[in-house]
Parts: structure tokens; sequence; C-alpha cells
């Protein structure tokens, strides 16, 4: 069964984006999953991946981007489920496109931050989330017991722009945590997982994620006032199974002839009626209508005859 985080992704994977806005997508997968490598003297730059629709994008983004076509390698995994693996391998214009997106820099080094060029303008930051997503983000589906979507970093300052492009341009309220292995940017308000699905470009998991939530809300809802009116009626079965019993206690021993005219009415009505509700009888009593409170007064004087009768 394809999960729902699996049908976001598959989603993403197929949208389509300006050069510009390809690079700033691109720089996320890079910097997150890419690996420089050295064969035979020459630099290459590889990203790995079980998903196939990922791998078709990086290949779309970086041919995009800058024209080249990198290499695609499958496999077939040994161990475990034994999945293909494909192997995305950029081996031309490695140094120049690395610090055309910013990853590395000349003088410094690993760049280990979001793109300078990303931090400052709106569209680049939606690419970048979208980029940052498919290569380590994932999201409950709506139908179970809590929301949660996060896009995972190894590194803290990474992880601190990120949650700051989530704030800062979109208002998303996100919360940032350490795990044991890197850094998380999340979200758990189910309005906010639904704006950055559509904020990045899933707008049919969007759609599909408002869906189920609202229909979850409303199951939760229906469960809350039914569990509200059974506990009403628990509630009121055992005020009146106390009633009636306080009534046949005072019957046994002295008789409903003893006690005042408006008591022996009301307790003879209530033996007769034992299923209804405290307003109810006091709609029905033979004497009334009178108020609930009346009511409840009277079954309190009712109480107090036979507490003193259980003392004797």
């Amino acid at each position: 069964m394809v999960s729902y985080a699996s049908e976001v992704k598959k989603e993403l994977t197929n949208i389509e984006v300006h050069p510009e806005h390809a690079k700033a997508e691109l720089s996320a997968f890079l910097r997150m999953n890419g690996i420089l490598n050295l064969h035979d003297h020459q630099l290459s730059l590889d990203i790995t991946t079980e998903n196939p629709a990922i791998a078709r994008r990086i290949f779309s983004l970086i041919k995009t981007a800058y024209g080249i076509e990198p290499l695609l390698i499958v496999s077939r995994k040994m161990k475990l489920k034994k999945n293909n693996q494909y192997l995305v391998r950029l081996n031309q214009q490695v140094n120049e496109i690395l610090a055309d997106l910013e990853i590395v820099d000349p003088e410094k080094g690993f760049v280990i931050g979001v793109p300078k060029k990303v931090m400052r303008e709106e569209q680049r930051a939606m690419s970048y989330l979208r980029g940052a997503f498919l290569a380590s983000g994932s999201v409950n589906n709506p139908e179970t017991s809590r929301y949660h979507l996060e896009i995972y970093s190894t590194y803290e300052a990474h992880n601190d722009d990120v949650s700051y492009l989530m704030n800062h341009y979109f208002n998303l309220n996100s919360k940032k945590t350490k795990r044991r292995s890197g850094y998380i940017t999340y979200l758990k308000e189910a309005e906010k997982i639904g704006d950055f699905l559509h904020i990045v470009g899933a707008f049919n998991a969007m759609l599909a994620f408002e869906d189920l939530r609202i229909m979850r809300d409303m199951r939760n809802s229906v469960n809350r006032l039914v569990n509200c009116d059974t506990a009403n009626l628990k509630k009121t079965a055992n005020a009146a199974a106390r009633q009636v019993e306080d009534i046949q206690l005072i019957e046994e021993k002295i008789g409903l002839d003893e006690i005042p005219e408006k008591l022996a009415t009301l307790a003879r009505f209530r033996l007769q009626n034992t299923e209804l509700s405290l307003k109810e009888v006091a709609n029905q009593v033979p004497d009334g209508p009178i108020s609930k409170s009346g009511v409840n007064h009277r079954f309190q004087k009712i109480r107090e005859i036979a507490d003193k009768l259980r003392e004797e």
C-alpha cells in the first residue's frame, strides 16, 4: 500500500519549474543528499535513492538548470527487500555547479546553510522547501491519531534556515528539535501542514489532506457528542436509582403518607417513571410543572428523610 507521504512526493516530482527555481530545488537535494566522490582523478557528485520518481526529478532538475544530462544508474540491492536503487551521478562541471548553487564557497569551503539567494526570495524559498521535503521530509497520513510533518537536516545551521524560511515567508509556526543523528524542523498544526503542501505545490495532496482532516474531525466531534450523551444518560440513571432507593426505604420504614404531600406526590411519580430525567420529571409531575431546581430541592428533602431513617 502506497503511503500518503509517497503520494505527496510523487505529485511534487511532476511539477514543472523555471530554471532558476530548479536551481533552488536542486540545491536542497545536493546539499542534503549529495555525496562527492573521486573516480580516476575525476570529481563526481552522487545522489542515491530507492524512489524512481525522485531519481527522475533530480535528473530533470540538473538538465533544466544546466543543460547537462547526468548518468542514471539502476542497481538491485542484495539485502532485505532487494529494492532497486537509483544513482544519479553528475560528473561534469561539478565544481562550477556547486559554486553556483552556493553549496561550496571557493574561499570558505563547504556551506552548511541555505543559499543566500534562497533566503532572500520567496519563490526560491518555495522551491527549496519542495526540494528539502523531497530529499528528507515526511508527513503523517491525516487519518492517523496525530498530525505531523517534518524535514530532517544533518546540520543545525541548515535546520535553522529551513525553519526560518517556513516562518519568515509563510508563517507556518514551525518548531525545531534535535534528533540523535541530526535535527528536524516540524509542523504539528493541521492547518499549517495543509498550507505547507500548498506552498510547495502539492495541491491534490493538500485537498486530500483537508478532506481526510475534515472527516476525521467530524468523526471526533460525533464521538465526543456520543460520549457526552452516554455520560449524561449514565448520570441520569444513577441519580434516578439513588432517588428510587431513598423512596423505597421511606415507604418500607414509615410509608409515603407520613411525609409532606408534595414530597409524597413526587416520590410516587418517580417510582412509576424511573427512566425520566430530572427535567422531564419537573415538567410531568402531577402537581407541576415546576422548575428543575424545585424538583431537585424536593429530592434533597427526600434524601434527608431517608438518611435519618438509615441512622435509626
